[in-house]
């Protein structure tokens, strides 16, 4: 998995210089940059770009590969068998194509969902069981596990299929959300997100038709300074919705799902950035 620079010895260092310096997401982050012309969105916090490379999602991850690879629950499996769109325990490139339909269960499922599907069907474990019922925090197995697998795909570029009709349903079903106004203040996905220099008080907004500022905005998970936990996708939806006074989405819902194909359709071509830092 991808190790953080500060913490490689210097022999180490040396022999993979090239692997890992491409890899870094701080690298990713500043190549980012200086292709889109150092936009506001990307460049105002400088102070979370210098605490990058000891970002704590990597002590997160860590802790995540060994969930993954631990044989678990009422059956004693990992989840080396759980296949994420690319085959059986193949992580690498599999995040930035989610979220994606799968046979096995006639849906489209993100992240998240299809993580709570392995871990029942592999490991039998049930909703009620914390490993699953605990979803946001840096101490709950599924954010654990999500910021390992997330990052396997780390300079990636966005690519959700659309060559199955549920998977073009969902992305087009939230697109027609994000622009939707709604609930008591009449607010849409948009309303925040749909032009250029926005702000809410001093913090400059993400433009989704803006790609190279949208792939930071969606690069989840990421480390909340401001929280001082990571947070993933799901997390971050349900923060937004609350902002907008809208009521609640159930977390793996397809609205949600619809949502986060949208997101990564808007974002597509760029590289993600996991896992991020961010306010």
């Amino acid at each position: 998995m991808l190790k953080k620079k500060s913490l490689l010895t210097l022999p180490v260092a040396l022999a993979i210089t090239g692997a890992i310096a491409a890899q870094a997401p701080e690298d990713v982050l500043d190549r980012l940059v200086e292709k889109a012309g150092s936009p506001a969105y990307l460049t105002q916090s400088p102070q979370n770009r210098m605490m990058m490379p000891d970002n704590p999602a990597f002590m997160v991850a860590d802790d995540g590969e060994k969930l993954f690879k631990e044989k678990r629950g009422p059956k004693n499996a990992s989840l080396e068998e759980c296949d994420f769109g690319e085959g059986p325990g193949v992580l690498k490139g599999a995040y930035v194509e989610l979220p994606r339909y799968f046979a096995d269960t006639g849906k489209v499922m993100d992240l998240e969902t299809r993580l709570v599907h392995c871990m029942k069907t592999l490991q039998g474990f049930t909703n009620d069981d914390p490993q699953i019922k605990k979803r946001h925090g840096n101490d709950s197995d599924m954010m654990k596990l999500q910021t390992y697998i997330a990052m396997q795909s780390n300079g990636m570029p966005w690519n959700p299929p659309l060559s199955h009709p549920l998977e073009r349903a969902m992305r087009d079903a939230g697109e027609a959300m994000f622009y939707r106004r709604a609930g008591k203040m009449d607010f849409a996905c948009a309303t925040c997100h749909a032009a250029t220099g926005l702000r809410i008080r001093a913090s400059v907004l993400p433009n989704a038709g803006v790609p190279e500022e949208w792939t930071k905005a969606i690069s989840w998970p990421a480390f909340r300074v401001g929280q001082d936990n990571v947070r993933s996708s799901q997390h971050r939806l349900l923060e937004c919705l609350w902002q907008m006074r809208y009521p609640n989405m159930k977390p793996g819902s397809d609205a949600s799902i619809a949502l986060i194909s949208f997101w990564t359709d808007s974002a597509r071509g760029q590289p993600a950035i996991l896992p991020d830092m961010k306010r």
